[in-house]
């Protein structure tokens, strides 16, 4: 009986036990359920009023925002920070659904019809699916364009930037930037990811010729007149374009085979964090250009020490925004947040408290709502932040007019290219070509008859005009419209019954009958970013040949080299009668040859160090080199 009696005890016991653990489990269930549904639940929000503050254009920016920001969700907030590559929304109604912020074209990307028209369809699609959203926030829509808007077929595609810096004329900078701006509002783009202030002081870096100089002062001065080019151009609806003051910060320090990706040397690699360096070099051209009213900066895929540029909170918000002043968008480059260590989550979260305004992700613009989303509901990132972040977004807009008119110009407005922008561009070609030698040869004389061409760029539009042209990595060949190349222009300038033959490989029918002159035009083949980096820029073997076959049948031979970067030719330059430096020209190459011939004069300089060899490398931002030799030719030196 006792035994019975114990038997029912322990069992009342275990079954007691069981429906506590199931009142807590239920309790437990049902607190999960309310912090999920805290997290998740989207209450849908009532239209805005017709008469809202933010839709009149008289009304302060400054009222506009706040009154736009007090009627948004977190959502279409979260929405506004997201910057998302054009091929990856599948469908057009998720501008509107998910409230996103900003489209860009990739280098490369571009619309079915690779048109004026084609682009202004494709952009006018997008802006209308941004308008249909609830509050009817229109979209921002950027693109590299860093020598004119080079991925539309006839546009202007100018000379590339080192080559701007080789002039040292901020005004002829400042109309570039013009030109430019008006071909992208042609196409409705209204930012522009333009001007680069990195400063390169290793040329096997394959960004160079996207930097104007190693010269904190000349880049300043240049960075600011592109700056003040590109936002002060405005087309009939009053809109403007955004520049964009990149890579910030450090990214031309870099050091040699540091790079995080592993395709890469140089580019997207590690930078000494330095303070005095960073006050007396890195800053300047930031600063300038932030003063100068730009109105976004770009973080660097670079990293500052042992930590990514896009998750340092010192470097965006104490010394950008709050030290420098800085009141405009911070945007992370390509995949930049999500290169922080730690996956897409926490790396969300450390580059939005760093200080990170718009992530261009570029691509899963659903999954980084959620989690930051998410982020916000754990405390992981303040409301405060999301608020500042989406009212510097949300100023922009209403600055350059976007949410005033349609931001594309009517079709009877509309240009890609014009005359006079032309005209701009072979002026600048003009002059920023670099005489680096010069033994009695230019400019070429009256006198001579006969005149032989070659080399591997000498008839080649494409390789004129370098990377980031039409595609990422640019184009070999003579495909591109309104262009001509080095050779063309030549032959066209040549008096009459002066003789001009072309062969690539420089091998021609009567060798033994000896040209005048010779000229040789070699140098790269185009590259973009880190898929230029290059242990050793040398002239090709190929070239090197063309060269020594131009020698034979010359009497003098001139090397005309086009390249983003110097290359080392110390053990053959001795060898030539003249070198001048073309830089990458663009689509205009036909008017170097005026400057050869003496209609114009040669006024470029060097807007960096050309070193000797490669023990010089990197060469400090005062001209000394590594090993303390002299270089091949100083910074600022022009015949």
């Amino acid at each position: 009986m006792v035994k019975v009696l114990l038997k029912g005890v322990k069992t009342n016991k275990r079954n007691s036990c069981l429906r506590n653990c199931m009142k807590w489990g239920f309790i437990l269930l049902v607190l999960l359920a309310i912090f999920l549904m805290y997290i998740f639940y989207n209450p849908t929000p009532s239209a805005p009023l017709s008469t809202s503050p933010y839709k009149d254009a008289n009304l302060p920016i400054e009222e506009r925002v706040a009154d736009l920001l007090s009627q948004m969700t977190l959502t279409e907030k979260i929405g506004q920070m997201a910057l998302v590559e054009k091929n990856s929304v599948f469908e057009i109604g998720d501008i509107a659904t998910y409230g996103l912020g900003a489209l860009l074209s990739g280098s490369g990307a571009k619309p079915e019809e690779n048109t004026l028209m084609g682009w202004r369809k494709m952009t006018e699609g997008y802006l209308a699916s941004s308008r249909s959203s609830r509050l009817g926030i229109p979209i921002l829509y950027g693109s590299d364009a860093i020598h004119g808007h080079a991925h539309v077929p006839g546009a202007t595609v100018f000379p590339h930037a080192i080559a701007l810096g080789a002039t040292g004329d901020a005004d002829l900078v400042k109309q570039v930037a013009e030109a430019t701006a008006r071909e992208l509002q042609a196409t409705g783009v209204n930012w522009n990811y333009a001007p680069n202030l990195d400063l390169p002081t290793d040329i096997r870096w394959g960004r160079v010729y996207e930097t104007f100089s190693d010269d904190p002062k000349l880049a300043s001065e240049l960075g600011n007149a592109y700056v003040e080019g590109l936002q002060s151009v405005k087309n009939g609806e009053g809109t403007a374009v955004m520049s964009t003051l990149k890579h910030y910060v450090g990214l031309g320090g870099m050091l040699w085979d540091t790079s995080s990706n592993e395709n890469f040397k140089i580019d997207q690699g590690y930078t000494k964090p330095d303070e005095a360096r960073l006050r007396a070099e890195y800053l300047p051209p930031f600063q300038a250009g932030v003063e100068a009213g730009a109105m976004s900066v770009m973080v660097g895929l670079n990293s500052w020490g042992d930590k990514k540029l896009a998750s340092s909170k010192y470097l965006i918000t104490d010394v950008l925004k709050s030290e420098l002043g800085f009141s405009g968008i911070v945007v992370s480059d390509w995949y930049g947040v999500y290169e922080i260590p730690g996956g897409d989550f926490i790396a969300s979260i450390k580059g939005i408290n760093a200080g990170v305004d718009m992530v261009m992700l570029p691509f899963d613009y659903k999954t980084f709502m959620r989690n930051v989303r998410i982020a916000v509901r754990l405390g992981l990132i303040s409301e405060s932040r999301i608020d500042d972040a989406v009212t510097r977004i949300l100023t922009a807009k209403f600055t350059l007019g976007l949410f005033d008119e349609i931001a594309v110009a009517s079709s009877s407005s509309a240009v890609m290219s014009t005359r006079e922008h032309k005209v701009l561009a072979e002026e600048v070609v003009a002059k920023s070509l670099v005489l680096l030698k010069n033994e009695g040869v230019l400019p070429i004389s009256s006198t001579v008859r006969h005149i032989r061409v070659a080399g591997s760029s000498a008839d080649n539009v494409g390789r004129q005009a370098g990377a980031w042209t039409v595609e990422w990595q640019g184009v070999d060949g003579n495909w591109l419209q309104n262009s001509s190349s080095i050779f063309a222009g030549i032959k066209a300038r040549a008096p009459l019954g002066v003789m001009v033959e072309y062969n690539k490989e420089g091998i021609f029918a009567t060798p033994e009958k000896k040209a005048d002159i010779g000229i040789a035009v070699v140098g790269e083949a185009p590259y973009a970013e880190g898929w230029g980096d290059n242990e050793l820029p040398i002239i090709s073997e190929s070239d090197r040949q063309v060269i020594l076959n131009l020698q034979e049948v010359s009497s003098k031979v001139i090397v005309v080299i086009v390249s983003g970067r110097p290359l080392f030719i110390d053990h053959e330059v001795a060898d030539w009668d003249g070198l001048v430096m073309a830089w990458l020209p663009g689509v205009f190459g036909g008017a170097i040859a005026p400057v050869l011939f003496g209609d114009e004069p040669f006024v470029g300089k060097l807007p960096l160090p050309w070193p000797k060899t490669l023990e010089q490398i990197p060469i400090g931002v005062d001209g000394t080199t590594s090993d303390g030799t002299k270089v091949l030719f100083p910074r600022y030196f022009g015949l």
